[in-house]
């Protein structure tokens, strides 16, 4: 399967000017019927905590959007967006993921807001890793600061995970971190990683990209740089199967252990 990473520099709050430069990249980007098409988080305002703006008239107005992108390719596309909260004043930070039919096959809520930003005031976590097949691959979405919590990396393979999405805002200041840290995931889970970032700059911070696509060896297959860009690099389910039965470390989990004290 081909995958296409789209790395943007989204626009402040306006999703029109957003949908319009993702089409425009991925009209240039040759996608196939079949192939995968993964947008950063919150994709249609950057990362605004302007609740009422960003969740208005969703979900259906993205995801209209998304389904019809889906459906004109042939592809299946993954995206990051918010909305509204069920239980309260604030939102939910999503990823969602559409098949090439234009159905809504794939939906996650992040599970942790980032609190050094304040997201959490703003955007209530959820409480689920979820799973789902897309093109032979089983996925495993997360999103942004959920990359520093390796436990729920390794739930997501317990359930069979062999492709691990990761759509993020990452700032520039930590980008380092960002690389490291998806390397880490993809080396020891033993699975395909699409680290998906933004570039440009926002009212608060500074992004540089680095979007990656790498694979079960911890190998950076394609780097996006910080330019506003599409990357893509073929993956290959085989490969995983293959790496795993060479080197079980999975199997040798130690399940029963608790630490002492």
């Amino acid at each position: 399967m081909k995958v296409h990473a789209v790395q943007l520099d989204q626009v402040w709050e306006d999703k029109e000017a957003n949908y319009e430069k993702a089409t425009r990249l991925i009209n240039e980007a040759g996608v196939n019927k079949g192939d995968l098409i993964v947008l950063p988080e919150t994709f249609p305002t950057c990362f605004s905590m302007n609740v009422e703006l960003t969740t208005k008239n969703e979900p259906e107005k993205t995801e209209g959007f998304l389904s019809d992108l889906a459906g004109k390719y042939g592809a299946w596309v993954t995206s990051g967006m918010t909305i509204p909260s069920e239980t309260d004043n604030k939102g939910h930070n999503v990823s969602v993921t559409f098949s090439p039919e234009g159905e809504r096959i794939g939906f996650y809520t992040k599970t942790h807001p980032a609190a050094i930003y304040r997201e959490h005031e703003s955007y209530d976590p959820g409480n689920e890793v979820v799973t789902f097949p897309v093109g032979g691959f089983t996925v495993c979405p997360f999103i942004c600061y959920d990359l520093r919590f390796p436990e729920i990396f390794r739930i997501g393979t317990s359930r069979g995970t062999n492709l691990f999405t990761v759509i993020a805002n990452w700032p520039a200041v930590r980008i380092e971190h960002w690389v490291t840290l998806l390397q880490a995931r993809a080396i020891e889970n033993l699975a395909y990683v699409i680290g998906v970032n933004r570039t440009g700059n926002d009212p608060e911070l500074e992004y540089c990209g680095r979007t990656v696509i790498i694979d079960p060896h911890g190998k950076i297959l394609t780097d996006a740089g910080a330019t506003e860009k599409i990357v893509s690099a073929e993956i290959d389910l085989n490969v995983v199967m293959e790496w795993r039965r060479k080197f079980p470390v999975l199997e040798h989990a130690r399940e029963d252990f608790k630490p002492r004290g």
